[in-house]
């Protein structure tokens, strides 16, 4: 198993272990911030540009599903119904918070990272789920691996995937995510309220400029975040010098940090890695970018990776593996 060292930490750090009480304030003025600017901007929608209303609405809120992935970790407060409170308000419509929660945190078991079956959040596929796309399948998984691919389809994608999974599990009778789907109707109802009755927004327009567009941002976080490698702390990358989708992104472009300290808050990540560059890259084998400008240079025209898992290229004895995640949880890649 990969090891690093860390230097010591800063006393800004030290001071980091919480009393019940302690309230990490940088992140709670984010989503005062998230959410004032989500009311503001779809109440005075029409007196913005459309380009701008696009980048402005699909910026806000694919940095809510960045602060509901903090508040998943254990943040801001050491109150979890208080975080999950703060995190659950459904501005991007298509996914239950508690749904998301559970996956990805699953998600956190490094051991399975970018397994087809154990891994929610993969985007490789076993063999036999490969052969049984069929040409049209095939194409679009190939096209949704490359980075244009990923940004225009791959919302459309990641939603059919986590509504059919759905779906399915409940024409099977599993019926353990109603509840939730129920909740969640309740959420967008009043988000829908919102935006069409006291905004007066054209319901397509807020599912173009804000639900599309944010997941078409939150796409560019996940694309070159995972790749399989034999280790798994080499399964996770590092997206250097960028300071503009750092900030959207809260530092998880820095992903290895996230995975090799998944409670340190945010706004910690960057001096923490700064502290231990070198240490972070060696425990990466080097799976590093300079920017998203590499990622698009590298996979503009090319797949980010085979989309068939090396670990899954076949059955077994005639059958393909049993499944546990798609069992009971919802998957998104």
């Amino acid at each position: 198993m990969a090891t690093i060292h860390f230097d010591e930490p800063s006393p800004s750090v030290k001071r980091n272990k919480r009393s019940r009480f302690t309230v990490e304030w940088p992140t709670l003025l984010l989503a005062i911030f998230i959410y004032s600017g989500w009311l503001v901007l779809t109440l005075y929608w029409q007196s913005v540009p459309s380009v701008l209303l696009l980048l402005a609405g699909g910026w806000l809120v694919a940095w809510h599903g960045s602060l509901q992935h903090e508040v998943l970790h254990g943040h801001p407060t050491r109150f979890r119904r208080v975080n999950d409170a703060i995190g659950s308000l459904p501005i991007g419509l298509w996914l239950p918070y508690p749904l998301y929660k559970r996956a990805h945190l699953k998600h956190h078991n490094d051991e399975w990272l970018t397994d087809p079956i154990e891994d929610p959040e993969s985007y490789y596929l076993t063999g036999p789920t490969w052969q049984r796309l069929g040409g049209f399948g095939r194409w679009l998984t190939r096209a949704n691996n490359t980075l244009p691919g990923r940004l225009i389809l791959g919302p459309f994608i990641a939603m059919i995937a986590l509504w059919s999974h759905e779906a399915m599990a409940i024409a099977r009778g599993d019926l353990r995510h109603v509840p939730v789907w129920l909740v969640h109707f309740a959420g967008v109802a009043v988000v829908l309220w919102w935006v069409l009755v006291v905004a007066e927004m054209p319901l397509w327009l807020y599912l173009l400029a804000f639900v599309y567009a944010g997941l078409s941002f939150s796409r560019l976080r996940s694309f070159a975040e995972h790749n399989y490698a034999d280790t798994k702390e080499e399964r996770t990358a590092i997206v250097e010098n960028t300071p503009a989708f750092g900030l959207l992104f809260l530092y998880n472009n820095l992903h290895i940090v996230h995975h090799n300290k998944p409670a340190v808050p945010w706004y910690k990540i960057p001096g923490l890695y700064r502290q231990n560059r070198e240490a972070y890259i060696r425990l990466n084998g080097g799976l590093v970018y300079d920017g998203y400008w590499e990622v698009a240079k590298r996979y503009f025209f090319r797949q980010h990776h085979n989309p068939v898992h090396p670990l899954h290229p076949e059955t077994i004895d005639g059958h393909e593996p049993a499944t546990t995640v798609r069992a009971d949880q919802a998957t998104f890649g």
